[in-house]
């Protein structure tokens, strides 16, 4: 369904998920609701072996929050490599490491954008699937993945956090940022 240009969903595929394709709750609203924690499974990419991870919400964002003040001036509109290439933890089952690559659904309208954010495992999505969801948020789709990539992180804490991350002044060609 279709309504002003954006994609409704009758069902959202995760209780934080708005009926709007790419859209989530606020914290606030997640509060009001009573979710707390978020949940999505990985996969081991040598064993094949599949866990659920769930992360505290608030706890996550707050540490993305930390690592975005830190480093959000020197970030120039493009992705840092934390974000570029994420690190992700080891499989239990057969002791590889850096290999429990979140499971990332094949049908766009049903990624877990919120999961891949607190675990910042943004970077494992295509640029595909990035500007499937900056299509669907009304950002800049345009441009290399990695600032394609830094727009899905901005959007997406803005979504948690309405108003948190905006451009205060351009330098050099580069937003420059303040976070609230």
């Amino acid at each position: 369904m279709v309504n002003n240009d954006r994609v409704l969903v009758n069902n959202p595929p995760y209780p934080w998920a708005t009926n709007r394709v790419a859209v989530h709750h606020s914290l606030v609203e997640l509060s009001r609701r009573g979710i707390f924690t978020i949940k999505g499974e990985a996969r081991c990419r040598r064993c094949d072996v599949r866990k659920e991870f769930v992360y505290d919400i608030e706890a996550k964002f707050r540490e993305l929050e930390d690592y975005l003040r830190r480093n959000c001036m020197s970030m120039n509109d493009r992705a840092s490599e934390r974000w570029k290439n994420p690190i992700v933890p080891n499989c239990d089952g057969c002791g590889q490491q850096n290999c429990m690559r979140p499971v990332i659904a094949a049908e766009k309208e049903r990624i877990n954008w919120l999961f891949l954010l607190l675990g910042e495992t943004l970077g494992l999505c295509t640029l595909d699937q990035l500007k499937f969801f900056c299509a669907h948020t009304n950002q800049h789709r345009t441009g290399a993945k990695d600032r394609v990539l830094y727009s899905t992180y901005l959007e997406l804490c803005n979504q948690l956090v309405p108003g948190i991350i905006k451009p205060f002044e351009k330098k050099a060609g580069h937003n420059q940022l303040r976070i609230r």
